[in-house]
């Protein structure tokens, strides 16, 4: 038997007894999504959009359930970093867990539960969301077809959500995969914000697919925050749909993981929708960080900003592949890409491929990407007021990753971010009592 028959038949064990096993839509959608798994295969080089990422190893490795860090000991640590009141939903080893959650109280017309718990309750609603394995990768294909919970967020009109969401994704030990998908829908005037929060071991294989639907004038901002161990295979996808007006954020942060794969997409259905696409990664070692983004302005008026940051140590490898896609009826779109890496080693290796795509004749559009070490006039300038070469190797490190941790709004978010990154950066400590 292969290794994708082996995951063929692993469905067929778990179908039964998955989320809506019962519903009659959700069937279908899961055989149709395992057979374009076992069609397509895992991605390897020879695809464009995989070429540096190659999953062609999952074909022979065995996975198996490592261990990690009681899910107690786990979140008391994470949310002893944040008091903002915020409501939290927790998942342990790909399933709800409602005696580690504190939802807290909701305001009217909002609606945050575990998936599994909405398909029960609301199915009409989470069938209009679920999405199918139509033109997704073969990753994604199969979390379709595997997803055994998620979150389930809904936003009534005119709703606003004033404290984060923080959805906790915490490994233990108690499989080797792990499958989540988290929808969350937004109708009109809606906004909230999100934290994705990506902790411990726990699977050695873990797909996620977040979905966001932005109907008109919402805004909705999607924090992610991936610090899973070293053994992880963390492969996720980000995509949503923005009507008119709507207004969408993307803050990735990735800092954990032996290898991370990020897809992050959007699509401008309406006029004057905005995005924002900001990331930081920072690799060490032998791992391997990966992020694909699309942004679609398909409808005139629309801004795109996208800003990504890489710090690369040791014998590790960044890569960003972005593409903006301006449609022939998207005039007047406004769209900025960049991508920025820092190389800390000689051994480091970073790709850096920004792409526009451009169909319409009104249009502002820039993009542009670096790959260098730490300038050496900037190191010679703070060595010449004092601050010794290896202190002054870390405040521009810092500095330089800086500027994408200043772009979110969420004070607490922020502080988080910036104390998750010093707890990765050499001397971090020391940086955390000068700033």
């Amino acid at each position: 038997m292969s290794a994708i028959d082996t995951w063929v038949a692993r469905q067929r064990e778990r179908a039964a007894h998955l989320p809506g096993a019962a519903l009659p839509w959700l069937t279908p959608r899961r055989a149709d999504a395992i057979a374009r798994f076992a069609d397509l295969g895992w991605p390897t080089s020879r695809l464009e959009a995989w070429r540096h990422t190659s999953l062609a190893f999952l074909e022979q490795q065995a996975l198996a359930a490592p261990e990690s860090a009681a899910p107690a000991a786990t979140l008391a640590t994470l949310r002893a970093a944040f008091d903002d009141g915020g409501h939290w939903l927790v998942f342990v080893d790909g399933q709800f867990a409602p005696t580690l959650s504190a939802i807290g109280t909701l305001p009217a017309g909002v609606t945050a539960g575990a998936l599994s718990d909405a398909l029960n309750t609301a199915p009409d609603a989470v069938e209009a969301a679920f999405g199918s394995a139509d033109d997704n990768a073969s990753p994604y294909a199969l979390n379709l077809a595997l997803c055994s919970d998620g979150a389930f967020v809904r936003l009534a009109r005119g709703t606003a959500l004033e404290q984060p969401l923080h959805l906790v994704f915490i490994g233990a030990t108690g499989a080797a995969d792990s499958h989540l998908r988290n929808l969350i829908v937004a109708d009109a005037n809606s906004e909230a914000s999100v934290v994705e929060h990506h902790v411990g071991g726990g699977a050695t294989l873990g797909t996620v697919v977040t979905r966001v639907q932005a109907a008109q004038d919402a805004r909705i901002t999607h924090v992610k925050l991936q610090q899973q161990d070293a053994q992880a295979i963390h492969v996720a996808q980000i995509e949503a749909e923005q009507a008119r007006g709507s207004h969408f954020a993307s803050h990735s942060l990735s800092f954990g993981a032996r290898l991370a794969r990020n897809d992050i997409r959007t699509r401008f259905n309406g006029e004057g929708c905005e995005t924002l696409f900001n990331g930081l990664y920072h690799v060490d070692g032998r791992r391997h960080v990966d992020h694909h983004t699309l942004i679609e302005h398909a409808r005139p008026l629309g801004t795109s900003r996208e800003y990504y940051r890489g710090l690369v140590d040791g014998n590790a490898r960044g890569v960003f592949a972005g593409r903006i896609i301006v449609a022939q009826d998207a005039q007047r779109t406004d769209a900025v890409q960049r991508c920025d890496n820092l190389l800390l080693s000689r051994l480091a290796e970073a790709d850096a491929r920004p792409e526009l795509e451009i169909y319409a004749d009104d249009v502002k559009c820039a993009h542009g990407a670096t790959v260098g070490q730490i300038d050496e006039d900037a190191l010679f300038y703070l060595r010449a007021r004092g601050i010794d070469e290896v202190h002054a190797r870390q405040l521009l490190t810092y500095a330089f990753a800086a500027e994408v941790i200043e772009r979110i709004a969420h004070d607490a978010l922020r502080k988080h971010a910036r104390t998750a990154l010093l707890a990765r950066l050499p001397g971090g400590a020391t940086l955390e009592e000068l700033l």
